[in-house]
């Protein structure tokens, strides 16, 4: 018989594009997400993936499965999380989402002292919104407001999309570059630095480069690493450039093990929200948890 805990595995996989980045959501081991997808492979009969380098590439038969089996899966964890909070009587479970990274540098830290069960969701942001508004979450962080009539959202912090590199990375010779004030040489230059990105998301990256050059980047980061907390920990080995939230590495810019390149010709802001249901049961908790961000992100 199947073990449904291979599909959710296999959902993850194709999810992140990386069995590291499944092993990250599912919170086990790379080698139990690599049992798990080996086991469900050899029960359907068919490769689910293509390996290419790190990245795992669905297959049509891994399309046509995960098309059959996500919504399914989608429901099975809605009635999960749903019964878990419902029969919980005497210490509140509260659910909070925001990605990985915003959770390393802020909530990770206070987790132990909380005076209430906590469930932390690591997803995309309409995924987060919707789970919300579906009494799945019960606060989220983001950047990007929903629509949704049911759900309220407070603006608590900002983050800046900055250019980073390594102590190692010659910003005198960019800031000559700059100087010249000639986009494409500008461009060029950084262009052929060493680069890194993330498996999940590079729409930081994108949002940077086509606001000082007007397009796309047409090039692809050197070394693709899981997380933007990975990034920062690699540029400390002296050499590279990346995009990436300021309140990421304010503390190791400071510091001088990393750098501050370039803020762009125009500062790239994003607003950040506290996103909840304007009717909860846990507005004390929720509160409790606004306040902790709000003291990591000099708000409180």
């Amino acid at each position: 018989m199947v073990n449904l805990e291979w599909y959710r595995t296999f959902k993850a996989i194709y999810k992140t594009g990386t069995l590291t980045g499944a092993a990250d959501a599912l919170f086990i081991s790379q080698p139990g997400v690599s049992l798990h997808l080996s086991s469900l492979e050899a029960y359907v009969g068919y490769k689910l993936f293509d390996r290419t380098g790190r990245k795992m590439i669905p297959t049509e038969r891994g399309k046509v499965l995960f098309n059959a089996v996500a919504e399914p899966i989608n429901k099975l964890e809605d009635v999960e999380k749903n019964f878990q909070k419902s029969t919980e009587k005497h210490t509140p479970t509260i659910s909070v989402g925001m990605c990985f990274e915003t959770f390393q540098t802020t909530l990770e830290q206070y987790v132990s002292s909380l005076p209430f069960n906590l469930i932390i969701s690591f997803g995309e942001y309409p995924e987060m919104l919707d789970q919300l508004d579906k009494g799945i979450l019960d606060l989220i962080i983001t950047p990007k407001k929903g629509s949704s009539p049911n759900i309220e959202h407070e603006a608590f912090s900002s983050e800046q999309i900055i250019l980073v590199g390594g102590k190692e990375v010659d910003k005198a010779a960019f800031s000559k570059v700059l100087k010249i004030k000639d986009a494409e040489q500008i461009e060029e230059w950084l262009k052929n630095e060493k680069w890194y990105g993330t498996t999940g998301d590079m729409e930081h990256l994108f949002q940077f480069w086509v606001l000082n050059f007007g397009h796309k980047p047409n090039f692809r980061p050197n070394y693709i690493v899981p997380n933007m907390n990975s990034i920062i920990r690699c540029l400390k080995g002296g050499t590279g450039l990346a995009v990436v939230p300021d309140f990421l590495c304010r503390k190791d810019i400071e510091s001088g093990e990393v750098q501050l390149i370039w803020e762009g010709k125009k500062k790239l802001e994003n607003t950040l929200y506290f996103g909840c249901r304007k009717k909860t049961n846990y507005q004390t908790e929720i509160e409790h948890i606004k306040g902790l961000f709000r003291k990591v992100m000099g708000k409180g």
